[in-house]
């Protein structure tokens, strides 16, 4: 029988909820596009509940128990001394959300003679050392398109709040102010703006769905063109490279996924080819940007502004220029964790469980890693190597 271990993010400071602010989820047939929702044979969680966190266990636990396998949750996996580098040692099965990730580091991996399967609920796996799972022969895999749709809204929203200066806007009511001056002088119209995406995929391509009826012009880069007839319905313009695409943007969006070919790719030098006053919105990975030379460019006023919801590492440590710098709009990664996207991912890991206990295929679509190379969504989206590099520093969010 296997050991699973399950790192989730801590439950809300006030205790689990009893009580949710809506009743239920709308239901969906598909994702865009036709692909299937997860097909696990059954779920033992309500949809709509919080299942991201320690006490929801991804609604896991009854399932794994009842076939004798044996369930370790934790929050606790930073650091030499953490629970999960402790469980980790007999550990056949981990499953890590990108959120409060579970960093797989080389080292990790060498201690980990059992582990078998790396499970990311929900999207981007690279919080595991692809290259060391590769050498291992561990299967990497993740829910394919489970929280696109999710991601791709807050990106949205994103855009609107830096650009209308919501968040200050917002301050100043809670201060009891009427501040209209204050709150309009950094308020823009994104109408005829130019707005580019680095990476067409399914969040890519979402959010250029979503901005088209904004009366935008739109543009992107991606390691694969979109079909023609894709382009010609968007009216989307395409770049060869970022550094092509950045200097005539006034929004860039990054919608990658993070590799060593993207990682550190929005450097001092790729913001300085920006248009003065652009905005930057990341909802990819914290480490496809330059920690130092993001704040620099909001001090400098090279960027209007800064929003996302990815940092590195992750939990950020308390002291991250990220918490402190001008004119942002950070989050916690938080955008793929919607209660909707948290029924779908759950679902989704129990369908990876289910076929891997059974022996049947993953679908090819949920695949990062296996039979030790990049295989289904990981051949088409990354390179080998290694992202993990300084994922230590996580550590210090306890101190």
């Amino acid at each position: 029988m296997a050991k699973v271990v399950c790192v989730l993010y801590d439950d809300p400071v006030d205790g689990y909820p009893t009580a949710y602010a809506r009743d239920g989820l709308p239901e969906l047939e598909r994702y865009p596009g036709g692909q299937t929702l997860p097909t696990p044979k059954a779920i033992d969680f309500e949809p709509g509940v919080l299942l991201g966190s320690v006490s929801g266990e991804l609604g896991l636990r009854k399932f794994l128990e009842s076939r004798g396998h044996s369930l370790v949750v934790t929050s606790d996996k930073d650091g030499p001394d953490s629970v999960f580098e402790r469980e980790l040692v007999d550990a056949e099965i981990v499953i890590s959300q990108p959120f409060w990730p579970a960093y797989l580091t080389a080292e990790r991996i060498v201690k980990a003679a059992r582990l078998k399967l790396a499970i990311t609920a929900g999207i981007g796996s690279d919080h595991v050392d692809l290259q060391a799972a590769i050498d291992r022969g561990i299967t990497v895999a993740e829910v394919t398109y489970c929280n696109s749709i999710s991601v791709s809204e807050h990106v949205v929203m994103m855009i609107l709040s830096l650009a209308r200066n919501y968040i200050p806007s917002y301050q100043w009511v809670v201060k009891g102010g009427w501040n209209i001056a204050d709150c309009v002088v950094r308020s823009y119209d994104i109408e005829g703006m130019d707005i580019g995406t680095v990476g067409a995929g399914r969040i890519g391509t979402a959010v250029l769905r979503r901005l088209k009826p904004f009366d935008v012009k739109l543009h992107y880069t991606d390691r694969h063109r979109l079909p023609d007839e894709v382009e010609k319905e968007l009216g989307v313009t395409f770049h060869q490279t970022a550094a092509e695409m950045v200097p005539v943007c006034d929004v860039v969006t990054i919608n990658a996924p993070l590799h060593p070919e993207t990682e550190n790719l929005f450097n001092e030098a790729m913001i300085g080819k920006m248009k003065r006053g652009a905005y930057l919105v990341n909802t990819a990975r914290g480490k496809i940007c330059n920690r130092d030379a993001i704040a620099r460019a909001l001090e400098s006023g090279q960027l209007a502004g800064y929003a996302g919801d990815v940092w590195f590492p992750q939990p950020a440590p308390k002291d991250h220029p990220w918490r402190s710098m001008p004119h942002h709009g950070m989050t916690p990664h938080i955008s793929g964790s919607s209660l909707s996207a948290q029924a779908r991912y759950a679902a989704g890991t129990r369908e990876i469980l289910e076929c891997w206990f059974e022996g049947r295929p993953i679908r090819e679509e949920y695949l990062i890693v296996s039979g030790g190379k990049l295989a289904g969504a990981g051949a088409h989206s990354y390179s080998a190597g290694d992202t993990t590099r300084g994922s230590e520093e996580a550590a210090h969010f306890k101190t």
